[in-house]
């Protein structure tokens, strides 16, 4: 015999008017915007792992001499602020042929210069005394394609040199403690390094941390999605159970309609993702923008998505049944309040001793852990929270002087999971605020403004360097006093290294004309700057202060997105309630008032215990990295969380015109 399920489900789907229809709409596009971000999250972190595994090819891997076909050196010169590197290649006489690097269609013959596109543009738009002389003189550039390059924007060339060229001799290769990850060389016979560069390296870590931090408020957002409605649901359902209906029926009814819902959400959401991916590859992260094939996930992952949205969505809406299945005419005459149990508390308060005793033992985390624990804490919270909002609305209904504070403290106790639902997403997005405002890290700035440096063997040849690098200055116009520096003097940009200091007066142009100007004078070695010292500390600080303002942003949006749609839902289901109240004579300004401290009152004493929380998640990793709190983080953190507070706030007053439209009649009251 055919199941009338499906059939029953699409005539209920069907007739079930004007709201029903705003409900699924409603649902579909939470599941749309979960779909999207999630899918962006995920292409971003896999995106940045792509980046840095086409940079790797850079770092030579050192092979025994006998069996080296060329030598490698790879280094970092800077213009404008940005960085260039510069990979230098010579092959190696009576050996065998070396394969051609990524992105280039041969090896590279003495005196060929291969350049990236971006690079190739910024050498035309640069006088040549600040750029292009830094390079041996050619008619033509080599261009560099994709397979070599991390992003469009990168600045990358790859110069053809002898064997005996002091650019890829020993004493190119000389290390100082200022070159680690930044300049390198070694014989090789091929490009198949696995060290990423030191700009892209910590890329795919950092995003990972906010995809951490942010996919619980998409989760929220999502789950948000499968509960829309779900007042209506039940009392239909309940009226069914009555009927005759089995248990079983009843879940594959909710169960077919959720799904049809959130697939179609979560198609749409992928089909946005795939058609903004043009526009997603131009959005810069660290190096710069993205080719678009980094950024896409593959079907897999796609279809991936689709489902996972779907199911969380179809399982949400099915949780809402218990109670359905198990007690219908409870349900229908809506007698029972949905209470919470003390475990929950004794649950939380178990991981947070779990974790303090795992963060405070002194020891270092690895990533793993961290993340693990950060999702620990997260369901730790998402378990207290209907808790708390229960007891927040007895205490505060014995208390109530007013009528929408009585009306409010009501609805939070009578259905706690479902105020919950309204102020979670700002909630677990206070953590973030606290989080990233606090550990913003930050590093001894080496200071040096306006100095070039040369390093050289010993103080002889600084002498002599120094003799060069005036005369070489002069010649190109730049204004520079020369000092030779030792290894007792520290308070250079060398800090105890011998070598020469030009210190330049007419800003970054005159620096990038010195720095042109001085190449020749240590062959085989650019001069550097501040940047050139400073690069490694300064990249993990961008990353990390890029990614905490993405996941800031996308945390309150999400919330904001989270909290208007849960309260468009509440107002629909609680229609019946409310116009009730309003043939009770209830103005409808008193009901606006209580559904606003429904949301108030929880937030107010949740949302500060997740920042506190965030802020102690800040400390650790403060510590494990060897820095202090970031003190002026705290003006960020206010700021973060009352324009959090102020958007959420004006998402739910965005469903002012629809209480004002549920009551405007006693036929409403009928439903």
């Amino acid at each position: 015999m055919r199941s009338p399920v499906l059939s029953l489900t699409w005539h209920l789907a069907k007739s079930s008017g004007r709201r029903g229809l705003q409900s699924q709409l409603l649902a579909a596009g939470a599941a749309a915007v979960g779909s999207f971000l999630l899918l962006v999250m995920i292409a971003a972190a896999l995106g940045a792992g792509v980046r840095a595994d086409h940079t790797t090819w850079r770092t030579p891997d050192a092979v025994p001499a006998k069996r080296a076909t060329a030598v490698q050196a790879t280094t970092m010169t800077y213009v404008r602020h940005e960085p260039v590197t510069v990979v230098n290649l010579a092959r190696l006489p009576g050996r065998e042929t070396t394969p051609a690097p990524p992105g280039l269609t041969g090896f590279p013959k003495q005196g060929e210069v291969y350049v990236s596109p971006a690079l190739a543009a910024l050498l035309h738009k640069l006088p040549a005394s600040q750029l292009a002389d830094r390079f041996p003189k050619t008619k033509s550039y080599g261009t560099i394609g994709a397979a070599g390059l991390a992003s469009p924007d990168e600045l990358v060339a790859v110069v053809g040199r002898a064997p005996g060229d002091a650019a890829v001799s020993r004493t190119a290769g000389e290390q100082s403690y200022y070159d680690e990850g930044m300049s390198e060389r070694a014989p090789v016979s091929g490009f198949s390094g696995t060290k990423a560069s030191v700009f892209t390296g910590t890329d795919q870590g950092t995003v990972l941390l906010g995809v951490v931090l942010l996919v619980v408020p998409v989760i929220v957002l999502a789950s948000a999605a499968g509960r829309l409605g779900a007042a209506r649901r039940e009392q239909r359902l309940a009226a069914l159970r009555l009927a005759g209906a089995t248990p079983r029926q009843i879940l594959a009814m909710t169960a077919v309609e959720a799904a049809g819902v959130g697939a179609a959400g979560a198609l749409a959401g992928a089909l946005a993702y795939t058609a903004l991916l043009p526009a997603l590859a131009e959005l810069p992260y660290g190096i710069g923008a993205w080719y678009t094939g980094q950024l896409w996930v593959g079907l897999p992952w796609l279809a991936a998505v689709v489902l996972a949205v779907t199911a969380l969505i179809t399982v949400s809406a099915v949780t809402m049944l218990r109670q359905v299945a198990t007690s219908p005419l409870g349900v229908a005459q809506q007698a029972n309040p949905r209470r919470t149990r003390a475990i929950r508390l004794v649950l939380f308060i178990a991981v947070l001793v779990y974790i303090w005793a795992t963060t405070g033992n002194g020891g270092q985390l690895n990533p793993r852990q961290l993340i693990a624990l950060l999702m620990l804490f997260y369901g730790a919270f998402w378990l207290l929270g209907p808790w708390v909002v229960d007891r927040l609305g007895r205490i505060v209904g014995r208390r109530a002087i007013r009528p929408a504070t009585l009306l409010a403290a009501r609805r939070l106790s009578d259905d706690p999971r479902g105020a919950w639902r309204t102020v979670r997403g700002l909630v677990l997005a206070g953590f973030v605020a606290g989080f990233f405002a606090v550990s913003t890290l930050s590093f001894e700035d080496p200071g040096h403004e306006g100095q070039v440096a040369v390093i050289t063997a010993n103080a002889a040849d600084a002498r002599h360097a120094a003799t060069e690098a005036r005369t070489a200055l002069h010649r190109a116009g730049v204004t520079a006093t020369v000092d030779v520096t030792s290894e007792d003097d520290y308070d250079s940009l060398l800090g105890g290294v011998t070598g020469v200091i030009a210190h330049v007066s007419g800003g970054q142009e005159a620096i990038d004309a010195a720095v042109t100007a001085l190449t020749p004078v240590r062959s085989g070695r650019y001069p550097f700057t501040r940047e050139y010292v400073s690069a490694p500390d300064d990249t993990v600080i961008a990353r990390i202060a890029t990614v905490s303002t993405a996941t800031l942003v996308m945390s309150f949006l999400v919330a904001a997105a989270s909290a208007g749609l849960t309260a468009a839902a509440n107002v629909l289901d609680r229609r019946r309630v409310y116009g009730l109240l309003r043939l009770a004579g209830t103005p409808l300004k008193v009901l606006d008032r209580a559904r606003i401290r429904e949301s108030v009152i929880p937030l107010a004493v949740l949302a500060g215990g997740t920042t506190a929380m965030g802020v102690f998640g800040a400390m650790q990793l403060n510590k494990a990295a060897g820095t202090t709190i970031n003190t002026s983080g705290a003006v960020q953190l206010v700021i973060c969380v009352v324009v959090g507070a102020l958007a959420m706030f004006a998402a739910i007053a965005g469903s002012r015109p629809l209480l004002r439209k549920v009551t405007a009649g006693p036929a409403h009251t009928a439903d």
